[in-house]
């Protein structure tokens, strides 16, 4: 049985992670079809990515008990598994919305906070994992809980290896909804299909713009709006968009 499932759903792919007997942890294996995964969420039809689990959890990082778990492997493995993954999500000209049904903990933590958009089951948790095996986060943690939580939270709870609930993570802005775990995946769905069908570029290039905001000045941010409205301007389904909009107008 494959280890990631795949499954298109009109403009939107699905991806569900496919080890539930360790709670979706990555060997080798699963490392290898998710970046397959990945390059079919390049593909121009599709419009928009849910990423989520099965059974228990989202994800629990790398599997320890494989013989040669990421981490432990060096730098060099590190870059060119899990820092993969990450890139990838990140170069996406579309959303990924993470449906997280159970723990994310560790490097499976770190995926769910790359993508660009988190709702979660009620039963799930936020494990950060990394200092209580003596290691630091990776993955892109450090980059996107930053972002997300601002540094002074961050840094506690990371080094403090608090486990969060779902109410927890709303609160502080890390999900932005919570689920009955019946109702996550179709929620998931039904918010990828409405971002999928909006018209031309634009989602793609304001995932582009956002994340590179906070790294630039003011100015640089301007010229950044210059250069990506033009790319929005050229797309052809943008003039069919406005011409609906003035139609709608006219009816007021």
């Amino acid at each position: 049985m494959s280890s990631v499932l795949r499954e298109r759903q009109g403009s939107v792919l699905l991806i569900t992670l496919n080890r539930p007997e360790s709670l979706n942890a990555f060997n080798a294996e699963l490392h290898r079809e998710l970046s397959d995964a990945w390059h079919e969420a390049s593909d121009v039809e599709v419009r928009a990515v849910v990423l989520t689990g099965n059974g228990r959890g989202f994800c629990a990082g790398a599997d320890l008990k494989a013989q040669h778990a990421p981490q432990d492997a060096g730098h060099s493995t590190l870059r060119h598994t899990f820092n993969a993954h990450t890139l990838a999500m990140a170069a996406l000209e579309k959303p990924v919305i993470a449906a997280i049904n159970g723990a994310a903990a560790g490097a499976g933590l770190s995926l769910a906070c790359a993508a660009d958009l988190r709702l979660a089951s009620n039963t799930a948790k936020f494990v950060p994992a990394f200092v209580d095996i003596g290691l630091v986060p990776d993955s892109g943690g450090s980059w996107f809980i930053t972002r997300l939580l601002g540094y002074a939270r961050t840094f506690a709870w990371l080094s403090g290896n608090q486990r969060l609930d779902a109410d927890q993570a709303l609160s502080w802005g890390l999900i932005s909804e919570i689920l009955e775990p019946a109702q996550l995946l179709p929620r998931a769905l039904q918010l990828a299909t409405e971002l999928a069908a909006k018209p031309g570029r634009a989602v793609g290039l304001t995932k582009q713009l956002l994340a590179q905001a906070s790294r630039q000045s003011l100015a640089e941010q301007l010229e950044a709006e210059v250069t990506l409205q033009t790319l929005a301007l050229l797309a052809p389904e943008r003039a069919q968009a406005r011409a609906a909009m003035q139609e709608k107008l006219k009816r007021r």
